[in-house]
């Protein structure tokens, strides 16, 4: 991988680098559309690193379907897909982790003790790699987007982070790998995230920018819904990930909530784009 990488950047090309996990849907291959209009040759990544799951998560479940990922890509138009073995990106005596302090401790991390020290220390490494001019991410997850940011900031990388858009079913539902856990009960249950967003969007189109009770307003949308257990339901300034008071500078609304066994997390971008006038635009 990085023989392929170095000779792209030897002839002047701009490689392009989407990192996942498998078990590929829509909004993966939105990310290597993005790839594919800004760069060339695109990579793909396919690894479940285990260093950011937990001991009760899900690793050893987590779905795997490496011959139907590869058609897609194949179908996708991508150049090259680098999938490393456990054994290859964490070998014995493997010591190195990467923290990124304050905005690691919150929210996800607070919950997952230990998994954003795990997707830093792998976007690192695959960074390092494949060493792409751009690297493209899902705006879902939110906090994650903002931590790799921070990290490529913070140790000079030289590549540029990209953070794209949500892509949702039909019904808002975000699209995710793990949605597939999901019972037929529960699909249609999950559906609630994307009204409790949407119910926070009207709010604040509405003028409302107290964010406690956008907060409450979201949680009776999910008091409506009997399979949805909320892990949290809060606003964060978008570059501190702090809880915010009101809306006074852009801002993320976050929330993660459970249906039986599957944990799904989704998050509206709310941009303020004029102090004087309060006019905002919120992005789904």
């Amino acid at each position: 991988m990085k023989q392929v990488s170095r000779q792209a950047r030897a002839e002047g090309r701009l490689v392009g680098f989407v990192p996942t996990m498998g078990a590929l849907h829509a909004g993966h291959l939105s990310l290597v559309e993005a790839a594919r209009r800004d760069a060339s040759p695109v990579v793909v990544s396919i690894f479940v690193n285990p260093k950011q799951f937990g001991p009760s998560e899900d690793y050893a479940k987590y779905p795997r379907d490496p011959e139907n990922d590869r058609r897609k890509l194949e179908e996708a138009g991508v150049d090259f897909l680098f999938a490393p073995a456990a054994e290859e990106m964490y070998p014995a005596g493997f010591r190195t982790g990467v923290n990124v302090e304050g905005l690691a401790d919150r929210l996800e991390g607070k919950i997952r003790p230990g998994h954003f020290r795990g997707v830093a220390t792998v976007v690192l490494k695959l960074l390092e790699i494949v060493t792409p001019r751009f690297a493209y991410f899902g705006r879902k997850d939110a906090q994650q987007a903002r931590i790799i940011r921070q990290m490529a900031l913070d140790l000079a990388l030289e590549s540029e982070i990209v953070v794209c858009p949500i892509v949702r079913e039909a019904d808002g539902l975000a699209l995710s790998s793990r949605n597939r856990y999901l019972s037929p009960d529960e699909r249609k249950a999950a559906t609630v995230l994307y009204r409790a967003l949407s119910r926070a969007r009207q709010a604040i189109n509405e003028g409302e920018r107290d964010a406690m009770r956008i907060v409450t307003a979201m949680r009776q949308e999910l008091a409506g819904e009997p399979l949805a257990l909320a892990d949290y339901v809060e606003i964060v300034d978008a570059d501190s990930f702090e809880p915010a008071t009101r809306l006074t500078r852009s801002c993320m609304v976050l929330l993660a909530v459970r249906f039986g066994n599957t944990r799904l997390i989704d998050n509206m971008q709310v941009e303020m784009m004029d102090a004087k006038d309060g006019s905002v635009i919120c992005s789904l």
